[in-house]
């Protein structure tokens, strides 16, 4: 099933659309005392205005071309979010730079690949948890300009952003960008080997971001807080463009410690999270308030209405019109047990390549929940004979830079995407993802494992909350398992309950797919130790290394064992 392309005529018209930079000169001029940007620092908001945001943003691009960094050239940013993210954002496209976004948690290897392959000119530098690895690339390169945000803990920088924006005078310069004009190079999250640079251009940013803010109905007095990666596509389109092209508020956190107090501080309209924090807050609810004594509180009607309500309002999600998950696989049960205490996640699907816009489930149907919805506006998605999920339309990247064979790779004759997902379209148009290409492995008896589905099928029946089946060259699939530790955490009845569940879901798989044994992983998985990306996917070759030897040796009469 697919959805036509949009006519020549209908094609110009979107194209012809606003680009970003020119819609914050136009919020600036149209309502520039309105509040665009509120940064929490101190437990209190910190507002910049439209009218603020276009002055710094342009006193940024006269400081740059003070530097000699001249248009065209790369500069890389890597901070958490923060109202200066923004502006910085704004200041690259005004003054016709690329600009080469570096996740805040990276590790040195890839830092300094996004800024040497990229050519950057200059590294901005802004809130950070751990200054070690961008300590150390800078280090290595002692002549590479850097610009840091006013933020405690950060790195000492060669210029400081708050002393250039207030002595240098704002630009003049207006450009005007070709809708084909390179705008930024996000490097991908790399779940296997580096990353690679895709290419974004202005035209299909402005295209992608409108396409939301038409299909989500974003209007005035919405407002949106912006916390997962900017340097991730997500959080760059469906906060940063849609907030810009719509004129819509955003807020920033203080930090992680106080993430929860700072929802609750803005209240957001429009939330999107990403399955393990949407696994979080779950759990957090849930060590207050079992889910035995929630079932019984849910099943009275009048107490019902008052505890969603509670929940709501302790998750500060209580103003929320339209909540978001996306990023990653999630769990159906998941989003009904959500959907049970009145909370509707919609899920989203795309990949950096094409915007992070493909399918949507908007408005929201709860009999489509299990699918990440259908085509959004604009996009036509179709199935290949391989089971590979295809997209087109006007919001694809331009290629990898510097890296032709892999921009052939993923392009087809007819400009169809491949995205490396494997899935399947139902009779309307719905999308359901059954895992990467690339995730499914061969066991050692030659047989073919798909894990994506057995993993969204264990935590149905376990909650587990990470877990990723491994197999490659081994007899048998293995678990390997991260528990929850609640409250008076029993090992035994963990154990037992574990038992059960892969008896269950080994009856309802092939000979070759079930599962051998389970391993309870002793340190949890994390961007620091290499296990997961910055946008919290599992790389799953590295712990299909790591634990090979003791999948391939694993006891005959043991299921359960627990890492020393």
């Amino acid at each position: 099933m697919t959805l036509p392309l949009p006519t020549e005529r209908l094609r110009e018209t979107l194209m012809a659309q606003p680009l970003p930079h020119e819609m914050i000169l136009k919020w600036a001029k149209e309502r520039p005392n309105e509040v665009y940007l509120r940064q929490i620092i101190d437990r209190k908001f910190v507002d910049f205005t439209y009218a603020d945001v276009a002055d710094k943003a342009l006193r940024l691009v006269s400081a740059l071309r003070s530097m000699g960094i001249q248009p065209g050239d790369r500069v890389a940013l890597m901070s958490k979010n923060c109202a200066e993210w923004f502006i910085t954002d704004f200041a690259l496209m005004l003054g016709s730079y690329i600009s080469v976004p570096i996740f805040p948690t990276a590790g040195p290897d890839t830092i300094e690949h996004c800024t040497t392959h990229s050519g950057s000119k200059v590294l901005i530098i802004g809130k950070l948890d751990d200054t070690k690895a961008v300590e150390s690339v800078l280090a290595k390169y002692p002549g590479l300009p850097t610009i840091a945000f006013s933020y405690p803990g950060t790195p000492e920088c060669t210029h400081k952003f708050n002393t250039l924006v207030s002595e240098t005078p704002p630009s003049e310069e207006r450009p005007k960008h070709a809708q084909d004009e390179l705008m930024s190079i996000v490097y991908t999250s790399g779940t296997s080997g580096l990353p690679k640079g895709a290419m974004l251009t202005y035209g299909s940013f402005a295209w992608t971001t409108q396409r939301l803010v038409d299909h989500i109905g974003m209007q005035d007095r919405e407002r949106l807080f912006s916390y997962l990666p900017l340097a991730h596509i997500t959080e760059r389109v469906y906060v940063l463009g849609t907030s810009v092209m719509a004129g819509i508020q955003v807020a920033f956190p203080e930090s992680l410690d106080t993430f929860i107090e700072d929802v609750k501080m803005y209240r957001p309209t429009l939330f999107i999270s990403v399955p393990r924090l949407w696994t979080l807050f779950q759990q957090r609810i849930l060590d207050k308030l079992p889910q035995a004594r929630l079932n019984i509180l849910l099943k009275i009607p009048f107490i019902a209405g008052v505890i969603k309500r509670k929940l709501a309002k302790g998750l500060g999600l209580d103003k929320a019109r339209m909540l978001g998950c996306g990023s990653a696989p999630v769990s159906s049960a998941l989003l009904r047990w959500y959907e049970s205490i009145g909370l509707n996640i919609t899920e989203a699907w795309g990949l950096t390549e094409n915007f992070a816009y493909s399918t949507i489930n908007h408005p929201f149907r709860s009999d489509k929940v299990g699918t990440v919805g259908n085509a959004g506006p604009g996009v036509e998605i179709k199935i290949a004979s391989n089971d590979e999920i295809l997209v087109r339309s006007l919001g694809l990247f331009s290629g990898y830079y510097k890296n032709e064979e892999a921009t052939k790779e993923i392009f087809d004759e007819d400009g169809w995407l491949h995205t490396g997902d494997i899935g399947s379209l139902d009779e309307d148009g719905y999308l359901t993802i059954q895992g990467r290409i690339n995730d499914n492995f061969k066991t050692a008896k030659g047989k073919f494992v798909a894990p994506v589905p057995i993993e969204k099928r264990l935590f149905e029946l376990s909650n587990i909350e990470t877990m990723c089946v491994i197999g490659s060259g081994l007899p048998s699939p293995i678990l390997l398992a991260i528990p929850h530790e609640f409250p008076h955490f029993d090992p035994a009845r963990y154990e037992h309950k574990v038992h059960r569940v892969i008896e269950t879901i080994n009856s309802e798989l092939e000979s070759h797919a079930k599962i051998k044994g389970v391993l309870m992983v002793k340190e949890p998985w994390s961007v620091e130790n290499g296990i997961l990306t910055p946008t919290l996917k599992i790389k799953r070759h590295i712990l299909e290394k790591k634990y090979h030897d003791l999948g391939a040796n694993w006891p005959k009469d043991k299921l359960i064992q627990w890492e020393e």
